[in-house]
């Protein structure tokens, strides 16, 4: 499993680095998204810009730098040629929902770097077999924010008990996508604990997540903290990782149970 986590801060991911974070993720996204998200508790970042790539891509060592950029537009072409040329690893297109989108995205990169589709609007969902039948998608990422907005849910997590992720996944793994689901929170942190969302997105078969809020919460103000909570994500990931089908089908009954309490 690799973990991301949505960072600028130069210590912070000189430290990242140090302790093997897969991969420093810079986001470039504002077009719509306040407008989408802004009566949630979720991460917009405003302060994020195409020089962090250039400041931020000679530090790494053992990460790679990903780039969400915004949803297709007039300026598309100039924004991904330049996070290229600024040396990101990864680009991320967000809120796609149509075929040309995708093909104007992988046409301006043309191979040049991985590329991650951000799968996250009903209309994506509805159109994903001629999305997938596309070449040149490395990896997608199901974003549960902004799609469960989009399907007119209470609350994100209800995505994973609903059905509509598993008929996704099972598309990807046809086609042999790598992919990754949404966020995680700390073991213990989270509306729902990070062990027991863990163990569902290993059971689908994802292999990235995201950090979330409350990783980022627990960094600003101990660094010690933050990697003890890493350890015990992995932990949890090896126990997972070794899980018998009970395990999965002990778990996802227990998430049912708190999505059901929760939207209730």
């Amino acid at each position: 499993m690799k973990f991301m986590i949505i960072e600028n801060n130069i210590d912070l991911i000189k430290f990242y680095d140090s302790i093997g974070i897969d991969r420093i993720f810079i986001d470039l996204e504002v077009l719509g998204k306040k407008e989408r998200q802004g009566h949630l508790d979720t991460v917009i970042t405003l302060n994020h810009s195409i020089t962090d790539i250039n400041k931020i891509k000679p530090l790494l060592k053992k990460s790679k730098l990903l780039v969400r950029v915004n949803p297709i537009n007039i300026n598309s072409k100039y924004e991904i040629e330049q996070c290229i040329q600024n040396g990101a690893d990864i680009i991320m297109l967000p809120m796609f929902k149509r075929v040309n989108e995708v093909k104007e995205f992988l046409t301006i990169i043309g191979g040049r770097v991985r590329t991650c589709l951000l799968l996250e609007t009903s209309e994506a969902v509805c159109r994903i077999d001629d999305i997938l039948d596309i070449p040149g998608i490395d990896e997608v990422h199901i974003g549960l924010n902004d799609l469960h907005l989009a399907y007119g849910l209470d609350f994100m997590f209800e995505l994973l008990t609903g059905g509509i992720i598993e008929l996704i996944v099972n598309k990807l793994k046809k086609k042999n996508i790598p992919f990754g689901i949404g966020g995680i929170a700390t073991c213990q942190g989270g509306a729902i604990n990070g062990r027991i969302i863990l163990g569902e997105y290993i059971r689908l078969g994802a292999t990235q997540v995201i950090l979330s809020r409350s990783f980022k919460k627990i960094v600003e103000n101990s660094k010690d903290l933050f990697l003890k909570e890493i350890n015990k994500l992995n932990n949890e990931l090896n126990y997972w990782n070794h899980a018998t089908d009970n395990d999965f089908y002990n778990n996802r009954n227990i998430l049912k149970e708190k999505v059901l309490e929760i939207i209730n």
